[in-house]
């Protein structure tokens, strides 16, 4: 009815060469991940945290000055 035969081949391949290969990378990304952030990319972190904090504090400067010079432009929105 059907071959086995036909099937081992590819089989023994995938068992041989693909399976080892998706293994390996597939545990190596893992351990990428479980590691945590890069040198850089914790750089980058705090940069942008920085950048956050100045934005905040500029935010509230302007909506002080707002609240001064117009005190009603929280309703206008």
């Amino acid at each position: 009815m059907f071959d086995f035969d036909l099937l081992m081949p590819p089989i023994v391949i995938f068992l041989v060469i693909v399976a080892p290969l998706w293994l390996i990378l597939h545990y190596r990304s893992k351990k990428q991940v479980s590691q945590g952030l890069s040198e850089h990319e914790h750089r980058q972190l705090n940069e942008l945290a920085h950048k956050a904090e100045k934005m905040a504090e500029r935010i509230h400067t302007l909506e002080t000055l707002l609240d001064q010079e117009s005190p009603q432009w929280r309703n206008k929105v």
